[in-house]
C-alpha cells in the first residue's frame, strides 16, 4: 500500500501544480474499492486533456516534462511512480467525462484521491466490453456492490440499455 500512497502523491502533487486537473481513477484498481481486488499492473488515472494550440490533438508531454524533471521514468503511455505503471487516460467521451466529475473522494492510506463510482465502472466496462471487463461486471453483481438505479440511469443516458440486458441474460440470470 505504500508504493501507491506514494504514487497518489505525486498525482496529487501534478494536481496542485496545475499540470493536470480534476482525475479520477478507474480500472481494475478502482474496482478494489467496491469488489474483490484482481491482479493488475497498473493504475487507469482518467483526466480532461488540453488541446495543443492550434490543433485538435491532445498532449501527454506537460505530464511527462513533470515527471522527467522528477527523475520519474515513461515507458510507452506509462509513467512509472513508485513501481506502479500510471497511465493517464482521456476523459473525453461522454460516459468517461461523466464519471470523472462525479468521481467519489476517498483515502488510500492518508492520501486523498478521487475513484470512479460503482455504476460507472461498471457502465464502461459494460461499453469496453473485453472479457476481463465482463467478469469485473459479473462481481459487481454477485456482490451486490452497485445501486441498480443509478446504474439504470447511466445506462440510459449512455445509450448501453439494450447492451446490459444482453450481459444480463447471458451472464447474470444464472446467479442471482
Amino acid at each position: 500500500m505504500q508504493d501507491t500512497q506514494t504514487a497518489l502523491k505525486v498525482v496529487n502533487e501534478m494536481q496542485g501544480a496545475g499540470v493536470i486537473a480534476k482525475y479520477a481513477i478507474g480500472g481494475a484498481v478502482a474496482a478494489t474499492f467496491y469488489i474483490e481486488p484482481t491482479a493488475t499492473y497498473d493504475i487507469d488515472i482518467f483526466i480532461s486533456f488540453e488541446n495543443v494550440p492550434g490543433s485538435s490533438l491532445a498532449s501527454l508531454e506537460p505530464i511527462f516534462k513533470y515527471l522527467s524533471d522528477r527523475q520519474y521514468k515513461t515507458s510507452g503511455a506509462h509513467c512509472l511512480i513508485a513501481g506502479w505503471q500510471i497511465q493517464f487516460l482521456p476523459a473525453d467521451e461522454a460516459l468517461n467525462s461523466e464519471a470523472l466529475l462525479q468521481a467519489v473522494e476517498t483515502r488510500v492510506g492518508d492520501v486523498k484521491t478521487w475513484i470512479m463510482t460503482a455504476e460507472h465502472l461498471m457502465a464502461i466496462a459494460l461499453k469496453t466490453g473485453r472479457g476481463k471487463d465482463l467478469i469485473r461486471l459479473e462481481q459487481f453483481v454477485r456482490y451486490n456492490a452497485f445501486d441498480p438505479d443509478k446504474l439504470n440511469q447511466i445506462l440510459a443516458r449512455h445509450n448501453l440499455v439494450e447492451k446490459w440486458r444482453r450481459f444480463d441474460d447471458k451472464y447474470i440470470k444464472g446467479i442471482t
